[in-house]
């Protein structure tokens, strides 16, 4: 991976600490306990989606998809771990992958660095704690400079590949890390980027731009307001 970034902001970036509780993960902005973008989504899901992914879990049996969930969250983790020391760091020289999990990251974090990286001309930041003042708040992967425009982008893994339209979830996240972007530093960011990489190392790349992402936005921003009209009603029962 030869392909090296540019690694300098303009903003002065803070981190906001999070808790996790039984109602999601909850991110303290300057005073303001604010959900994150994850637990937004997820008190939103349409209930195609719940049963969905509840007859996969009938399908395969509790405890392999919870096996399924844990080995692909850990794969995950290393996977992100990887491509932001080459992005901060420039190389991955002192890196050593010892178990599966950790050889199979590397390979799709490789994967993800000479297909996707070279598209990258500057990051403004990795782990970025971003929050809409009111309304939620996140840790977008990536801020930088892709193909010439500034944008959101996420690094994903998978299992196997994806069609665009499994990915809206994808999408919403990064429009509302954009959005919640713009509202904080004055920008205008109107792209977000996933570049994802598969187990057998299938690369594949999602942008959303456009006429789509302003539509991505407006959803975004109706379910937010769907998120606090359900919590307003929980308590009044």
């Amino acid at each position: 991976m030869k392909h090296k970034i540019l690694y300098e902001s303009p903003y002065d970036y803070d981190n906001f600490s999070s808790e996790d509780g039984k109602g999601g993960r909850f991110y303290d902005c300057n005073g303001q306990k604010l959900p994150s973008v994850t637990t937004v989504l997820s008190a939103t899901k349409s209930k195609d989606a719940e049963e969905g992914l509840q007859r996969w879990k009938d399908r395969v049996g509790e405890e392999e998809a919870e096996r399924i969930r844990i080995e692909a969250s850990t794969r995950g983790t290393h996977m992100h771990h990887i491509l932001e020391n080459q992005i901060v760091h420039g190389d991955l020289w002192h890196y050593r992958p010892v178990t599966g999990e950790e050889k199979r990251a590397y390979k799709m974090a490789c994967n993800i660095m000479d297909n996707g990286f070279p598209k990258i001309s500057q990051v403004y930041g990795c782990e970025v704690s971003v929050y809409y003042p009111n309304k939620y708040a996140g840790k977008a992967d990536v801020i930088g400079v892709f193909e010439d425009d500034l944008a959101i982008m996420d690094f994903k893994q998978t299992n196997k590949p994806k069609r665009r339209e499994w990915v809206g979830d994808y999408f919403h996240q990064l429009a509302a890390y954009a959005l919640a972007h713009n509202e904080m530093y004055g920008t205008n960011i109107q792209k977000g980027v996933v570049l994802m990489s598969s187990v057998d190392l299938n690369y594949q790349e999602f942008t959303l731009a456009g006429d789509e992402f302003r539509e991505y936005g407006e959803r975004w921003l109706e379910k937010v307001s769907e998120y606090y009209t359900r919590d307003i009603m929980q308590m009044l029962a």
